[in-house]
Parts: structure tokens; C-alpha cells; sequence
């Protein structure tokens, strides 16, 4: 998204972005907390998580560092009904809600990146629930490795069934007999908290269209000149 900007407003943002380190499991805001930053991830990668009131959860998308984390803070509703938590530890650069907005408030290329982000996050948000109500566990799960594959600089994520399971909102019982499936396929491999993703294509051939509709609007929006 960044490196969509013109140089002008390239060298405005420059000095209130701030090099961060992110751990797994980091809870970037709670689901209608105040929101002081957005958070331009570089190598680390955020779930939109929404809780229900008995602790159940559910991913509702994924942030690399195609995106933001904060869209509230331009959008005009101060905070989200969802939580923000590290899914794979890194970097990002933070920006505080006041330079942020000031920026935006310019309506030139950081206004229409921003949008444009915010388009892509919305077609994710969407497909994502029509794939949990209708599409099979184990291909919800290629989905859910190929978007997190697409946001990473390695084959390896590190992540339990457990964690998986609460992303899905499953049980961590259909988790594991899904990632055998994929194992047995050849097109994992999982040890120890730690998925391997030994066959891309074999995944991208066996996934449902929702993930290939979240990436080509992606993809499309990306490509787009915001000059």
C-alpha cells in the first residue's frame, strides 16, 4: 500500500511511521476499544477476530502487508465490533490516528490506497462468511493457509490446531482430521505447531473459488493507479 503512494505524500508520512515489533498472540485492539494507531504490517500478519459473549471466536480476514489495521480511525467510526490479534509475528510501522488522518484528509494518493484497501477487505470479509456457512472444513482450511501463504516470505507458519480452530471457529477435532487430509495429500507438513506448505498448487487445485475471488479483487484493486 505504501509503495502505492506518490513521492510527495511518500515524504509527508515518512517521519510518523514507526518500526515495530509485533508477537504472536499481541492484541492490537479489543472489539470497540479506542483505536490511537493504524498498523502497516510489513512481515507479520493480523486476524480480524470477531468474540462472542461466550468466548467463541471466528476470523473474518487476514492483514499483511498489502493492508492497514485500523480502517475506523478514516472511516468515521472510531472503533471496530471486531478484535485485531497477531496471527504470525514481525514488523509493522505504526502511525498514529492524528497523522493518519490529517494525511487522509489531504483526498490524494494516501486517501484513495486507503479505499481502495478497504475494498478488498470488504470482499474478503464477505466471502469468508459465505465460505464458512457453505464450503467443507478442510477446504475453509486451504483457504485459510493460502491467504496466510500470500502474506508471508516463507512456506512455514507456525501455528497450533488450536489457534487454527479458534480462526475458523471449529472444533479443534475437525482441525486435525482436515490437516491429516492435506498431510496425507502431500500437501503439508505438520509438526510441533509448525505447517509447512509443500505443494502451493496442489492447495490452489483442491481450495473452493472463495479464495481465488478474495485474491483477484485483491489483486485488481492493487493494480489500480490511485495517482
Amino acid at each position: 500500500m505504501l509503495a502505492a503512494l506518490s513521492d510527495d505524500a511518500m515524504a509527508r508520512v515518512l517521519p510518523d511511521l514507526e518500526l515495530v515489533t509485533l508477537p504472536l498472540g499481541t492484541v492490537l485492539y479489543e472489539s470497540g476499544s479506542r483505536q490511537d494507531h493504524v498498523y502497516f504490517p510489513v512481515s507479520s500478519i493480523v486476524s480480524l477476530l470477531y468474540l462472542m459473549e461466550d468466548g467463541a471466536t471466528a476470523e473474518m480476514a487476514v492483514t499483511g502487508y498489502e493492508g492497514i489495521v485500523g480502517i475506523a480511525l478514516f472511516m468515521g467510526g472510531g472503533s471496530m465490533p471486531s478484535r485485531a490479534v497477531i496471527q504470525s509475528g514481525g514488523r509493522a510501522l505504526r502511525m498514529s490516528a492524528r497523522a493518519m488522518q490529517a494525511e487522509f484528509e489531504r483526498g490524494e494518493t494516501f486517501h484513495r490506497a486507503l479505499l481502495r484497501y478497504t475494498m478488498s477487505l470488504i470482499t474478503q470479509m464477505s466471502q469468508t462468511a459465505v465460505c464458512n456457512r457453505l464450503h467443507k472444513l478442510d477446504q475453509q482450511l486451504c483457504r485459510w493457509l493460502l491467504l496466510s501463504h500470500d502474506r508471508l516470505q516463507t512456506d512455514e507458519l507456525i501455528m497450533t490446531h488450536d489457534l487454527i480452530a479458534n480462526m475458523l471457529g471449529v472444533r479443534r477435532e475437525g482441525v486435525t482430521l482436515a490437516a491429516g487430509h492435506l498431510q496425507r495429500a502431500g500437501l503439508i507438513r505438520y509438526t510441533r505447531g509448525r505447517i509447512t506448505i509443500l505443494d502451493r498448487a496442489g492447495l490452489e487445485a483442491r481450495v473452493c473459488e472463495c479464495y481465488h475471488l478474495i485474491k483477484k479483487e485483491g489483486d485488481r484493486l492493487r493494480d489500480l493507479d490511485v495517482a
